[in-house]
């Protein structure tokens, strides 16, 4: 529960309080600021990064007795009623549990009708490509010939999914994973909101594993600050979540440079004893091995991969990518891939992985013949 309150106590009620999405925040806050809305929009992208933040915000400003140059006021009764989740023009239907023709029949229904206190009846359906065929084309019928009093907004994690007919009549915006020096930047906020003093590198640790997503992060600095005291450390962060230090992998890549197979594989036995996930660690170990990977081949990818990347991490890697050939690392990445899949159904954990230190690192000999 902790992590739900946390994450609601925070949530964006103006659009300058959006994070990583600021070619979406000004194109939208343009229109709202001149009156020229779209009658329906798609949202698409990973889930996490704000698009039923941001409809909300939408619906928000659209119904705002005071808007300012795009932004709510949060303090009229409209903007009070969409903030507490009871206004009842504001229509959120969740398509994987609302999919079939039946209930957007329902919808086209009720969108006859005008709004009960609102100018605008604003329509959020989340996870859309969950519809059917025959729901989505009751939909569109309805997107063609909407009243002037209605507007949508479509959420999609899953954008090949809509039919060309309905991308053909929406307006499209694409949402980005947030980078990582935004999240910190965010969950630093959030931190001090809480009176919680935590250090730059756990913080990075936080984001990292939330892989772009703002809600993931949150959710993950909630459970932290649940469990813990208000000084936390990179290494209670480590344990509290189960997360992997970037410094285990770093080392196992160095036994694998050196070609030093028995210590790569005690190595991993240690790590199974000190109580990491051994699944986890192989994950992590293949990210590490590909962004190598991709700094070998292109030089260029080194400013893409900054905003993904800890100072620490980035620094490792240009290291490690002096070490191995393209074609070595291919061959690394592949062996841990196919160790990942095998641990799913060993007894041993730690057996896939050993194996694959020694397919890599041990050339075959010929079998010994014996003389008679």
């Amino acid at each position: 529960m902790a992590n739900l309150v946390l994450y609601r106590k925070y949530r964006p009620q103006v659009f300058s309080d959006i994070v990583g999405q600021g070619h979406i925040v000004l194109a939208l806050t343009n229109q709202l600021k001149s009156g020229k809305v779209a009658h329906a929009y798609l949202f698409s992208g990973p889930r996490g990064l704000g698009k039923t933040t941001i409809a909300r915000l939408i619906a928000k400003s659209l119904n705002c007795a005071s808007p300012q140059k795009g932004e709510p006021d949060n303090e009229c009764e409209s903007c009070r009623e969409i903030t507490d989740g009871h206004s009842l023009d504001v229509i959120e239907i969740d398509a994987a549990s609302n999919r079939g023709i039946d209930e957007i029949r329902d919808l086209r229904e009720r969108i006859k009708y005008a709004p009960s206190k609102a100018r605008f009846k604003v329509y959020i359906i989340d996870e859309v490509h969950m519809l059917t065929k025959e729901a989505f084309n009751a939909l569109l019928k309805t997107i063609e010939e909407p009243p002037a009093h209605a507007v949508f907004i479509l959420a999609t994690t899953e954008v090949e999914r809509i039919p060309e007919t309905i991308l053909s009549r929406v307006q499209r915006f694409d949402f980005r994973k947030i980078s990582l020096q935004d999240i910190v930047s965010r969950l630093q906020k959030l931190a001090d909101g809480e009176e919680v003093k935590i250090g730059k590198e756990a913080l990075e640790l936080i984001a990292l594993n939330a892989d772009g997503s703002m809600r993931d992060a949150e959710s993950l600095i909630g459970k932290i600050i649940s469990v813990e005291d208000k000084e936390i450390t990179r290494k209670e962060v480590e344990q509290g979540l189960g997360l992997i230090n970037i410094q285990a992998v770093s080392k196992l890549v160095d036994y694998l440079a050196a070609r030093e197979t028995a210590q790569a594989i005690s190595y991993v036995n240690q790590l199974y004893e000190d109580g990491y996930d051994l699944q986890e660690f192989v994950k992590t170990l293949i990210g590490y091995l590909r962004n190598t990977l991709l700094l070998q081949l292109d030089r260029t990818m080194e400013t893409v991969l900054a905003s993904t990347l800890t100072d620490e991490q980035a620094r490792s890697v240009k290291l490690h990518k002096t070490k191995f050939t393209p074609q070595g690392i291919d061959r690394m990445i592949r062996a841990f891939i196919a160790a990942g899949n095998e641990m799913k159904c060993s007894t041993l954990p730690q057996l896939p992985v050993e194996l694959a230190i020694v397919e890599l690192l041990e050339p075959e000999q010929p079998p010994k013949t014996q003389s008679v």
